[in-house]
Order: structure tokens, then C-alpha cells, then sequence
């Protein structure tokens, strides 16, 4: 499982990269084999909705036989705090038992008053740990986030805890 949520913090990373300068994030897939190879894929269509339900569906399908992957959607999330624009991080370990983890990324867009930010992460469902697991898995998600050094810099200087 700590693999797993590694691998959501690493592309979960890659999607603050991208929207952090104003863009919409385009679907992304990231995998990683057996033999610890990534890979991503975009998901480009004229509708978000459609690449994003393409995105899920190539996850549910795992064509290229990985090990585990995720898939990261721009979307929404409802907090305390009412509506909150977030990146949805999906991420399947596949095998005889597989596992998933849901983490919504909230941030504030840069076309907002004060900017662009990024909160923190919110585990919206774990499956398939038991408890002394999953009591690691936000240390594992920031390691994630700490290998893409582009991304991590960026959300870094762009963190705000209030949400």
C-alpha cells in the first residue's frame, strides 16, 4: 500500500504542477510495473467528462499489465468549507488482492482572489490495508509528492494549510 500511495503523491505532484500556472488538468494515467518502470498517458478529448471516463476505464482495464497505477481527474471535492476545486487521484494495485486508495487535492485556482494554493490532501477511501497501515500512508503520499522536485518546489511555495 505504501507503494501505491507513493505513486498517487508522485502524480497527484505532477497535476498541482500543471494547474498551479492556470490550466485545467487533462486526465493523466501513471503506471508503474513490476520492474519499477513509470509511464503516463494523457487523456486529450474535445470533453473532459469523456477523457476522464476514458482515463478511469483504462484503469479498470489495465491493458499494460502494471503493477499499480492512478489516475488523476481535475474536479471538485465538498468540505466544511463548501465546494473546493481538487485533483482526484484514483490508484489501484492490481493482483489477487488488490488495493485502492482515493485522495482528493484541493486547491485554489490562480484566477482566484489571493491566487493559486494547494491544501491539504484529504483520503477520501482506503481499501484493502488494515489500520497500523494506513497510519503511514500520508508520509507515504508526501514522499510521492518529494520525488517529482518540479512539483513538490511548487507546492511547496504555494501551500495553505487553512483548508
Amino acid at each position: 500500500m505504501q507503494e501505491l500511495v507513493r505513486l498517487a503523491g508522485f502524480f497527484a505532484a505532477h497535476g498541482v504542477w500543471s494547474v498551479s500556472e492556470g490550466a485545467t488538468l487533462i486526465p493523466m494515467l501513471g503506471s508503474e510495473s513490476a520492474s519499477g518502470e513509470q509511464n503516463m498517458a494523457r487523456f486529450v478529448m474535445g470533453d473532459l467528462g469523456d477523457a476522464a471516463r476514458a482515463g478511469r476505464e483504462a484503469l479498470e482495464a489495465n491493458r499494460d499489465g502494471a503493477l499499480r497505477a492512478v489516475i488523476v481527474v481535475d474536479g471538485y471535492v465538498h468540505l466544511d468549507v463548501g465546494k473546493v476545486d481538487a485533483l482526484i487521484a484514483d490508484a489501484v494495485e492490481y493482483g489477487p488482492q488488490p488495493r485502492s486508495v482515493t485522495v482528493a487535492v484541493p486547491y485554489r485556482p490562480l484566477s482566484s482572489p489571493g491566487g493559486f494554493a494547494v491544501h491539504r490532501p484529504k483520503f477520501l477511501s482506503i481499501n484493502g490495508a488494515d489500520r497500523e497501515e494506513a497510519r503511514g500512508l500520508g508520509e507515504a503520499f508526501f514522499a510521492g509528492v518529494d520525488r517529482h522536485e518540479p512539483a513538490a518546489a511548487v507546492w511547496n511555495a504555494h501551500l495553505d494549510d487553512s483548508v
